[in-house]
């Protein structure tokens, strides 16, 4: 049996407002298999972005959380903020979601890369620059050893993401957390980062957390994929599984809005009705309820549990034979 890298289990995040704590991320479990690609997919405010943040234990202080986190047996989130220090960046990489804004714009990117192995492989400064050289030329930056010296705002956005992935694959982590990679790059720079990535995940053998809305990205780089709603999991398993037979209406919706998917050239794109439930008022029962074509009332009297779909995936749903018919 292939073993995991990330294995989080029961993960729940709560963060404090004016009105109290609500829940941004609620009983959420999931594995990263060791040397395979996970994508987490779903709208925007889903809570896609803040498991990536729990796994990274970057939460706000006042953020509630529960559950547990194990990176190959150790449960990142009973570590102190100093052992966890040692994680970051050593063990796992975090490419964040926006390249403009992720780099300092006060130093170069040579300083900014090489930060990372000073502080995590105790090389010299001059060893480290050199290496933040040859990682520059890995991800593709031509001349990069004459860019070292360079600021993030003389790079395009596409070779200042270039930069935060050489930042994150500097130490070689276990793993790396993906965030949005080709959000604000325009087509032909998205294809390239696409490529990049998959190239240095299958050289550098480490796992891969990619988060994106955009199912073509997680169709290409990932071997399983969870389908996020309302801060759960609403549907899970290998990507074959789910996209061959989505089986969660919610999921449906998604694939159904993809313009590939539309029989008439010309017509009007499908979408989901509604829109997503506030965490501050959720309804009780299936959160997806109000927005399904399903929807009966035992839909609401109990949150439904993660049930067996078509094929070998999990969808939260009581409908899923009349879903997959």
């Amino acid at each position: 049996m292939m073993q995991n890298t990330l294995s989080v289990q029961n993960l729940s995040v709560s963060l404090r407002t004016d009105s109290g704590y609500v829940p941004i991320v609620r009983d959420l479990s999931f594995d990263v298999r060791k040397g395979a690609a996970l994508g987490i997919v779903g709208e925007s405010g889903c809570g896609k972005s803040m498991t990536a943040l729990a796994v990274m234990r970057l939460l706000p202080d006042s953020a509630q959380t529960s559950g547990s986190i194990m990176l190959e047996g150790n449960d990142l989130l009973q570590l102190s903020e100093g052992a966890m220090c040692a994680v970051r960046g050593a063990r796992i990489g975090m490419v964040f979601q926006e390249p403009m804004t992720a780099l300092n714009p006060a130093h170069t990117v040579g300083k900014q890369i090489a930060e990372g192995l000073r502080l995590h492989k105790g090389l010299s400064s001059r060893a480290a620059i050199e290496e933040a050289g040859n990682l520059m030329d890995l991800v593709g930056i031509p001349n990069a050893g004459a860019r070292l010296s360079d600021f993030p705002h003389q790079f395009s956005g596409g070779q200042r993401q270039r930069v935060v992935i050489a930042m994150a694959l500097a130490c070689k982590p276990d793993l790396l957390v993906a965030d949005e990679p080709t959000t604000a790059l325009d087509v032909t720079v998205q294809l390239q980062i696409l490529e990049l990535l998959e190239k240095l995940i299958a050289d550098m053998g480490m796992s891969l957390i990619v988060i994106s809305h955009d199912l073509g990205v997680i169709g290409r780089l990932c071997d399983d994929v969870m389908v996020m709603y309302a801060g759960q999991a609403v549907e899970k398993g290998t990507v074959a599984d789910v996209f061959d037979a989505p089986s969660h209406p919610y999921t449906r919706g998604l694939f159904g809005a993809l313009p590939e998917a539309q029989e008439d050239i010309g017509a009007r794109l499908y979408t989901i009705p509604g829109v997503v439930p506030s965490p501050f008022a959720l309804p009780h029962g299936c959160k997806f309820a109000d927005r399904c074509g399903y929807v009966v009332p035992a839909c609401r009297d109990a949150e439904p549990p993660l049930s067996p779909g078509k094929l070998g995936q999990l969808a939260r749903c009581i409908k899923v034979p009349e879903v997959v018919a």
